[in-house]
């Protein structure tokens, strides 16, 4: 019987078999292709029988047909006009008139009829391919017909009238011929040329090509906004970019070497062409990629023409102020019926206007920032004449910078016009601030003001940015209008507003600049250090958290300064203006737990510890000053521990307290160790007693071993370098009552310590005695002892180690 299997099964049994056929099949055709190939070799190959061809799809070609097809049309297009340029420049002779003529008229018409018939029958690439060499011919054409029949008329001028005929003709023909895309692009290419070449040929000057230039931009800039097709708008774009960045720029030259109002003039009716230019394509296409950057480019091309004829007219000052004044017109267009992009590309072009602006003033504000730094120098050396000999001590003042207060608070007023609400409000008051602060920060100087009206000027204004400090706090300014009634007060955590931060930072520049400026003569250095320590101190009782903190510390900064300005003042020595200096961190202690919150009670402390830093830093030269400056700084971090959560504090107070110690001693000329170690050991102990009460678990290590080891380490190297015997009489006693009572209290540190000095101790006094008795018994007794030794160790030695470890046992259940 004849057994069917199920349709599936017979699918799955056909789809083998034809994969199988398949496999072999391809594994023939890749026989028969080598076979071809060594059949058709001169010598004979190697029978290698190939490797079998998988049953896939064949391997993808790199180049596709339609691209080989591009490749040899264009490169048989190039090589037929290099041929007919060859034949044009080189060949020209051998032929007659009548024959030059019928050769590049026939081929010429040839070449442009051409495509007609290619196009009839879909050959498109070709006619393309054969109309460029028709494009071609056509340049040759307008060469050879100057040279043969006007070479008396100048080449410029042909060559204006022939570019301009030829865009004619290609403009005609790719008209006529729709189906080609080269003549449209080529005859605008060729557009480029006619007028800025007829304008050279007339003679035209600067003023004149450059004006071509800019017409023909404009011309360029018409066609890529009104013609749709993609090469076209192509060739005009580069164009347009082209010629127009070359037009600006000469423009831009021009405007700048020109000497009068009608030189001035002229260029500035370029400019301002050029900026309709660009003003005008953003118009028309405000949705394309570049709208917003031509419209930046015209914003800032017309503020260039209008400053160029305001400068020949203007003092060479005002000449910023001027640009400035014409850029911030621009912000006039917002809310106009301009389209968004030129409104946006106005409103930026402004911007960098007003940014260029600030720049030009950076330099003035640098010098009189920075030019104070130099009285560091010449402390004390007398009052300058005026406010600017004040801020020039090292540095010259720029010239021509007499209205850059001017600058910096024009445009302070802009930013804080425009943005009159919304998210960024905040950032833009804070850059209003800082540029109002440095417009006032220049003005004395500027106007050449008295050396005691500058530091006025600078007093006041660090009290208007510590007053703006408070008022931004309590004004709390939103996004959503210029302010709003007070609110309740800030809770603890949140962080100040920009503009109250700004404020801040611009009272402590203001600050340190008027402290800079003060150091020419010793009243004003008082006078300021005591009025910014009053009105810092003023500031932290108004402000809150963080601003608080801040200027807390800078009070106490300052009331240090002005306590080592009034020892110099009267004639004191270092070590006695410590003394001085001291009041700060004392001032320090009492006013930090009364801060309020947590940020201040830092700051202050911190600035309570640099103080007391530098009074120790003053009384180095002076032992027993320095001693007494470190007892203070003790009695006061001692005070500090006191509070609760300032319990720390209790080390650094010990610490100071036995550093006052051993300075006074080290100022007795005392040599003796005990003398320095003993006023560590005994607090220590006690330290450590209080310890083990509250723990009875703390090891003796812990609690002991500090206070101990600071005294029988340094007292033990002492004895072994004495020749005497009181004090290893002492210490052996006293390591002795050590060891009694760690044996008595099982305490390990007590035991090792004191038993590891005693023995050394003891080591120490039958040192001479071993010596002598080495030298009088004979050289063989140490080896014959070290021998017996070994071997007593050597039978003992499982009972040594059970000795050991019974030791060790017995330490370990010690405390």
């Amino acid at each position: 019987m004849t057994n069917i299997p199920p349709p599936a099964e017979e699918l799955r049994i056909l789809d083998h078999e034809l994969r199988q056929l398949d496999a072999r099949r391809a594994q023939l055709l890749a026989r028969r292709t080598w076979l071809l190939g060594v059949l058709r070799s001169a010598a004979p190959a190697p029978a290698v029988w190939p490797a079998r061809a998988p049953a896939s799809r064949p391997e993808r070609p790199e180049a596709s047909a339609h691209g080989v097809q591009n490749v040899l049309l264009v490169l048989g297009g190039i090589l037929l006009t290099v041929a007919a340029i060859a034949f044009t420049l080189v060949s020209w002779g051998h032929l007659g008139i009548a024959g030059r003529s019928v050769v590049l008229g026939a081929v010429t018409l040839a070449a442009l009829g051409a495509p007609v018939l290619l196009l009839r029958r879909g050959l498109r690439s070709t006619a393309e391919s054969v109309a460029g060499l028709g494009l071609a011919l056509t340049v040759l054409d307008a060469y050879a017909l100057h040279e043969v029949g006007f070479p008396e008329v100048d080449g410029t001028g042909w060559a204006a009238t022939a570019s301009a005929l030829l865009a004619a003709l290609w403009t005609a023909y790719g008209l006529r011929l729709g189906a080609l895309r080269l003549p449209l692009p080529a005859a605008v290419a060729a557009a480029q040329l006619p007028l800025l070449l007829g304008v050279v040929a007339g003679g035209g000057g600067d003023h004149t090509i450059t004006a071509a230039l800019l017409v023909t931009a404009a011309f360029d800039t018409v066609v890529a906004l009104r013609v749709s097709g993609r090469a076209v708008r192509a060739v005009a774009g580069v164009g347009a970019y082209g010629t127009a960045a070359w037009g600006v720029l000469a423009a831009g030259w021009l405007s700048w070497e020109a000497t009068g109002p009608g030189a001035a003039a002229r260029a500035a009716a370029l400019l301002a062409l050029a900026a309709a230019i660009a003003l005008g394509a953003a118009w028309r296409a405000p949705a394309a990629r570049a709208a917003l950057g031509l419209a930046v480019t015209g914003g800032l091309v017309s503020v260039a023409a209008a400053g160029g004829v305001l400068r020949t007219v203007l003092p060479g000052a005002w000449t910023v102020p001027a640009c400035l004044a014409c850029g911030a017109a621009l912000l006039l267009v917002r809310g106009t019926w301009l389209p968004e992009t030129v409104r946006r590309g106005l409103w930026w072009s402004s911007a960098s206007v007003q940014a260029l602006a600030v720049a030009w003033a950076l330099p003035l504000v640098t010098v009189v920032a920075v030019g104070p730094a130099g009285w560091a120098a010449r402390v004390w050396s007398g009052s300058p004449p005026g406010a600017r000999d004040a801020v020039t001590v090292d540095t010259p003042w720029p010239s021509g910078t007499e209205t850059a207060p001017l600058v910096l608070a024009a445009v302070a007023v802009a930013l804080a016009s425009v943005f009159r609400s919304g998210p960024r409000r905040a950032a833009a008051l804070s850059g209003a601030l800082a540029l109002a602060w440095a417009a006032v920060l220049v003005l004395p100087a500027t106007l050449g003001l008295s050396y005691s009206a500058g530091l006025l000027t600078q007093g006041v204004i660090t009290a208007a940015a510590l007053a703006a400090t408070a008022y931004s706090r309590d004004r709390h300014l939103t996004g959503d209008g210029p302010a709003v009634p007070p609110v309740p007060p800030l809770p603890a955590g949140t962080r100040p507003s920009p503009v109250s931060l700004t404020a801040l930072c611009l009272a402590l520049l203001t600050s340190l600049h008027l402290v800079a400026l003060s150091l020419a003569a010793e009243a004003a250095t008082l006078g300021v250090l005591a009025s910014l320590t009053a009105l810092f101190a003023a500031a932290a009782v108004r402000l809150k958290q963080e601003s608080r903190a801040v200027t807390a510390a800078t009070s106490l900064v300052y009331a240090g300064a002005l306590a080592c300005a009034t020892g110099a003042s009267l004639d004191w020595q270092p070590h006695h203006v410590a003394l001085l200096v001291l009041v700060v961190p004392a001032a320090a202690a009492l006013l930090a737990p009364r801060a309020g919150d947590t940020a201040t009670t830092v700051s202050v402390e911190a600035a309570g510890a640099v103080a007391a830093l530098v009074a120790i830093g003053l009384a180095l030269a002076e032992p027993p000053t320095l001693a007494l400056v470190l007892a203070l700084c003790g009695v006061i971090a001692a005070g500090t521990a006191v509070r609760v959560d300032r319990r720390q504090a209790g080390y650094a107070a010990a610490a100071l307290f036995v550093l006052a110690t051993w300075v006074r001693l080290a100022s007795w000329e005392v040599v003796s160790p005990e003398a320095y170690t003993l006023p560590v050991t005994v607090p220590a102990l006690v330290v450590g007693l209080v310890r083990r009460r509250r723990d009875a678990q703390a090891s003796s290590w812990t609690a002991y071993g500090p206070g101990l080891s600071v005294t029988l380490v340094p007292s033990l190297i002492a004895a072994w370098g004495d020749s005497g015997w009181p004090r290893p009489l002492l210490l052996g006693a006293a390591a002795l009552l050590v060891t009694l009572a760690g044996a008595r209290q099982r305490l390990q540190a007590l035991l090792v310590l004191g038993g590891g000095t005693l023995a050394l101790v003891a080591l120490h006094e039958l040192a001479p005695y071993i010596a002598q008795a080495m030298g009088a018994i004979p050289r063989w007794v140490p080896p014959a002892l070290a021998g017996l030794l070994l071997l007593a160790l050597g039978a003992t030695y499982e009972q040594r180690l059970r000795d050991a470890r019974r030791v060790r046992e017995v330490l370990g259940r010690m405390r």
